[in-house]
């Protein structure tokens, strides 16, 4: 099927998954020649194909004008997804076709905060590289490096990423919502390399 046959295709499939007032939101997108109604269609299946990572069709959809910063109702684009999921060709493709290193996901937080708290290190060190802040505070209170720390299990993965995270200038000293530093709960919850990781870049 051609990629600019959009009129008769779906859109976002899943919808009832979201929050119920919550709809997708109209990123300015490049020119692609398209209608509003086509460009939004476009933005939607791209978003589809960046969450099933499906390589070709996303690069085949930005060719077609599809716009990466578009987010659906859940407020994933398709960058933003990339890089939660750690889906590392696809938030190449977004990166070298106009991604927004700032933009925030539903949780008020950066592409690089999920991809820490995952342990995905290649992702890490594509975000850190494009310029995404580092010591962003997310609306539950924690930067990337509190989550490397607090939501996964001390392991090498999170090490790493904690490494990458310092050595880029990650601030060790932001406190979670509990006034705790990343290196407070790592002792706290028995991560000892990883607090030597944290200690050793204070």
């Amino acid at each position: 099927m051609g990629v600019l046959m959009l009129s008769g295709m779906a859109v976002l499939a899943g919808c009832s998954m979201a929050v119920p007032e919550a709809q997708p939101t109209a990123t300015p997108a490049p020119e692609s020649g398209l209608g509003a109604g086509e460009q939004e269609e476009l933005d939607q299946r791209l978003i589809r194909a960046a969450k099933d990572n499906d390589v070709e069709l996303v690069r085949d959809l930005i060719a077609a004008g599809g716009n990466v910063n578009a987010k659906d109702s859940l407020e994933d684009s398709a960058f933003l997804y990339a890089g939660a999921e750690g889906f590392n060709e696809i938030l190449e493709l977004t990166l070298e076709n106009g991604a927004d290193v700032k933009s925030l996901n539903r949780y008020g937080g950066t592409a690089l905060i999920p991809a820490s708290e995952h342990g995905h290190i290649q992702t890490v060190k594509i975000l850190i590289d494009a310029g995404v802040p580092l010591n962003h505070v997310n609306d539950p209170g924690l930067t990337a490096l509190q989550e490397a720390v607090l939501l996964n299990d001390g392991g090498p993965n999170q090490q790493e990423v904690a490494r990458l995270l310092l050595e880029a200038g990650a601030d060790p000293q932001i406190t979670d919502p509990q006034g705790r530093t990343a290196l407070e709960n790592a002792r706290r919850l028995g991560f000892k390399e990883l607090a030597e990781v944290i200690e050793s870049h204070e």
